[in-house]
């Protein structure tokens, strides 16, 4: 048995360029891996694909999107193979911290190491971007810039190490009908943009953009709340996450973080978690 950590990620920032025609957005966004992560364990064993999670917070069919990662992986084994994967979910679910994305390029990764197939990591990003948009960002393991509909990624250097306070307040929400009420027409030029730099803490809490906040805001005022919460407690600036719900703060140093922490465990405004950058 194999076990491995799979972790979230934060938007730091999160910009909607427009609709495609098929359906999906062009985006770009600073995507930033933290240390709030899963435990998955992978077991070689009998034959198909066995999902188990304990508390079943997730599918443990074909609708977890990690079930169908390990089907991409397997049907390429020559010998007839299956695996027993368990998730131990510490990421809050329908969060905007890109819990399923990672499990499934956890998934990826690991069964092609341990099943021999051998794929590049160019070519598990191509399998991880047919499961989900945020696939390729986990498979590619580095903080990035990501464009298209987050298939194409640009590694980032010199983001300074960040300790986060992110706070769910215990709903989910459904990143369609948030795209949704954005009501962007399909992208017809080919949109520009200059590389923004990330490169002391200061940037990164004066960079902390999300187009798609200000929708969940206008569902979801006691996000608006979370964030004054957080800025009241330290937080150098705060964001929601991908579509949300979860909302993070900034902070300059774990001590700070931990401090915040506590204050806002006493507010019980929702689930509260530490975490720095990894």
């Amino acid at each position: 048995m194999i076990v491995r950590q799979s972790p979230a990620k934060v938007n730091l920032f999160l910009r909607v360029l427009g609709k495609r025609s098929d359906g999906y957005h062009d985006i770009l966004s600073l995507m930033q891996r933290i240390s709030l992560c899963d435990e998955m364990s992978f077991d070689l064993k009998g034959n198909g694909v066995k999902v188990i999670c304990p508390g079943g917070l997730v599918p443990e069919n074909k609708n977890n999107i990690a079930y169908r990662a390990a089907e991409a992986i397997l049907s390429n084994v020559s010998c007839h193979s299956g695996v027993e994967i368990t998730i131990n979910k510490k990421i809050p679910v329908a969060a905007g911290l890109g819990g399923g994305s990672s499990n499934a390029a956890t998934t990826l990764v690991t069964l092609n190491e341990i099943t021999g197939t051998k794929y590049s990591t160019e070519e598990l990003m191509q399998i991880g971007a047919r499961l989900g948009a945020d696939v390729p960002f986990f498979v590619f393991g580095k903080t990035s810039l990501a464009s298209g509909i987050g298939d194409r990624l640009k590694p980032v250097d010199g983001v300074p190490k960040l300790w986060f306070i992110l706070v769910n307040p215990g709903f989910g929400v459904s990143t369609g009908d948030i795209y949704e009420n954005l009501k962007l027409g399909l992208t017809k030029e080919p949109i520009k943009y200059s590389m923004l730099r990330f490169v002391t803490m200061s940037h990164v809490a004066k960079g902390l953009y999300n187009d798609l906040e200000k929708v969940s805001l206008r569902f979801y005022p006691v996000l608006s709340d979370i964030k004054k919460l957080l800025t009241a407690n330290g937080a150098l600036g705060s964001l929601m996450s991908g579509s949300g719900p979860t909302v993070f703060g900034i902070f300059r140093s774990e001590t700070d973080a931990k401090r915040a922490e506590s204050n806002l465990r006493e507010a019980r405004i929702g689930s509260v978690f530490r975490a720095c950058s990894i």
